[in-house]
């Protein structure tokens, strides 16, 4: 089953690329045809996409070796070069969208700083050039007040003194404004009494628990939330870095008034206007029962990584099995959380963290467990964690506050959910998926969403469908906000809420797409074809089995019209090109995209492979 499993996951990945490729290319061309259109307004806009077009495609001509021509310009201490480091770190930072991780003196082997095993006495295991302590301080001045001529700032993340002295600096610009303000978006997942809301409660409010859930309180939405103590809705919480690196956190550091701590949060605002990076959690339920709004919250909020919260009394038990596989099916990098460390006895501790990393190594996982014990852990397996198979494990307690700064470090240097260019393109047509919508006095119809590609501003015209006929209305976007400040434009892989003109509340529902207005009218499909593996059912699918879908943003049951199995029935572990229908009403759906089905616990993942 394993193996069918990791074969069918590299098809469905080559399938995405590839019909992504197709895409990529065909909405290139419309825009294009579009700016034919436009002659003298098209012709600076076309100068400016091509430049967008260009600035992704440049290799970075070995930032490795970059960083060695800075040091050496710098310990040759001859003034007039200052400027040409000045410039060489702007570039630098320009190119890795205003943040870098400069590492000075010698660095240890990742390998073998990962399993743990680093030894000072064998020089296989370091390389780079030794510095004495005296040129690291000397490096650490120059580079702090170079940056800072820039206007960005520089923090030490983590230093060793010893035999191989060592510095790893973050170096880091503030951002122009809010619209591009760098963001993480992060899926908080784990079965119930894990201590998810907690561990985020300490996280964006810097107040340490009681052991009573009192950390908790601030997060949650509804009263019988409150009242039970269980998430049930997707919750949504920001932590901001400062360019400096420090989270930004209220002032209630020494209250220990449960109800001044619940008051005393900051504004979203507030903290975007202060940060140089945000970090969005994803607060998701674990209760079996909110099972769907979780897969909802997966597969409709993009996330860059999935935290697997695991209470270390319990183990990886009931849901957080479930929320490993769904993540796993979704391939969203998954950074383990152990905790309640500080109550649970050392066998016990030590069984589940058996257990996790002997799931991890599983052949359906097929991860490398790290554990994270120091910040020099932390700072390296955060920049490259995500394209290698790598999972970090953190162990953490809240109410001491124990590993809680590996945790912080980690998540200031994970790198942004916008900067994935593989899954979202600034230059295609824009294409908005919405997942939230309100209706607000005075404003008006909003919708929430993440731009899939494009980009948006205020003003500009749109379409938004498909209704349950399958048609578009045209309509305009009024006013947009970001983390709940006013912004103008949105780009790729951003997050916003738009405010829209003359769009009734009632028309408009999770799962539509907003585009931009053009001659080729976007099309919604009823039926279409895709490639699926059954991953667990305990009887047979047959025909006109019906399941419930979850596809980005888009979630509603589906009817099996055909499939091309022999005998017309699927088992756990079968494949099959398989023909669906929605039930209710269309949807507007690409090929290549990923899909999910679950009907109760049936699970089933695939890809769609044409549109009928």
């Amino acid at each position: 089953m394993a193996t069918s499993l990791r074969n069918f996951q590299n098809e469905i990945k080559q399938i995405h690329h590839r019909e992504l490729a197709k895409q990529r290319v065909h909405g290139a061309e419309q825009i294009q045809k579009e700016q034919k259109h436009s002659q003298v307004k098209g012709k600076a806009k076309e100068d400016s996409l091509i430049e967008l077009a260009t600035v992704g495609t440049e290799e970075p001509r070995g930032e490795a070796e970059a960083e060695e021509k800075i040091l050496e310009i710098l310990l040759s201490k001859v003034p007039v070069n200052h400027d040409i480091v000045r410039d060489m770190l702007a570039a630098l930072l320009t190119r890795n969208h205003g943040e870098y991780v400069l590492r000075l003196g010698a660095q240890p082997s990742k390998a073998k700083l990962f399993a743990g095993e680093l030894d000072d006495d064998v020089a296989e295991y370091w390389n780079g050039i030794e510095q004495s302590e005296d040129t690291l301080n000397f490096l650490l001045q120059e580079i702090t007040n170079t940056v800072e001529e820039i206007g960005g700032k520089t923090s030490l993340l983590f230093e060793a003194r010893g035999k191989h002295p060592r510095k790893s600096l973050l170096l880091r610009l503030p951002p122009p404004s809010v619209s591009l303000t760098p963001e993480v978006r992060c899926a908080v997942v784990g079965n119930v009494d894990s201590g998810k809301s907690t561990t985020l409660g300490v996280l964006t409010r810097g107040v340490l628990d009681d052991g009573r859930g009192r950390a908790r309180v601030s997060l949650f939405r509804h009263k019988h939330e409150i009242e039970t103590g269980r998430t049930s809705s997707v919750g949504m919480e920001i932590l901001g870095f400062a360019p400096s690196g420090a989270p930004i956190l209220p002032e209630t550091g020494s209250s220990n008034d449960p109800d001044v701590v619940r008051r005393e949060k900051l504004g979203w605002e507030e903290i975007s206007v202060q940060a140089a990076k945000i970090v969005s959690f994803i607060d998701l339920a674990g209760h079996e029962k909110y099972l769907k709004t979780t897969l909802y919250g997966l597969t409709s909020g993009a996330p860059s990584c999935v935290i697997l919260i695991v209470g270390a009394n319990a183990g990886l038990i009931g849901m957080s099995k479930e929320h490993l596989s769904i993540a796993l099916a979704l391939s969203v990098p998954v950074v383990v959380c152990i905790t309640k460390i500080d109550m649970t006895p050392a066998n016990v501790q030590a069984e589940t963290i058996k257990q996790v990393v002997k799931i991890l190594r599983s052949p359906g996982c097929r991860k490398i467990p790290v554990f994270v014990r120091s910040s020099e852990v932390a700072v390296e397996i955060a920049t490259g964690f995500g394209k290698e198979k790598l999972c970090p494990i953190f162990q953490v307690s809240n109410v001491t506050g124990e590993g809680l700064g590996h945790l912080r470090t980690f998540l200031n240097l994970l790198p942004s959910s916008e900067g994935d260019t593989d899954k979202f393109a600034v230059d295609q047509p824009l294409e908005f998926s919405v997942t939230e919508v309100w209706s607000v006095p005075y404003v008006g119809t909003v919708v929430n969403g993440i731009v899939n590609g494009g980009s948006v501003k205020t003003g500009d015209p749109v379409m938004l469908g498909p209704d349950s006929n399958g048609n578009f209305q045209t309509t305009v976007v009024k006013s947009m906000q970001r983390k709940r400040a006013p912004v103008n434009t949105a780009e790729a892989g951003q997050c916003v809420s738009c405010a829209l003109k003359r769009v009734r509340r009632n028309t408009v529902r999770k799962g539509m797409v907003m585009v931009s207005k053009s001659e080729i009218l976007p099309k919604a499909t009823r039926q279409f074809q895709g490639q699926v593996l059954i991953l667990y059912h305990n009887t047979t699918l047959q025909k006109n089995y019906q399941a419930m879908l979850h596809c980005g943003a888009i979630r509603q049951t589906v009817r099996i019209m055909d499939m091309d199995n022999p005998q017309g029935v699927l088992r756990t572990g079968d494949r099959a090109t398989v023909t669906f229908e929605f039930i209710s009403h269309p949807e507007f759906i690409k090929e290549g995209m990923k899909l999910l089905f679950r009907e109760g616990k049936t699970k089933g993942l695939g890809v769609i492979t044409k549109l009928l």
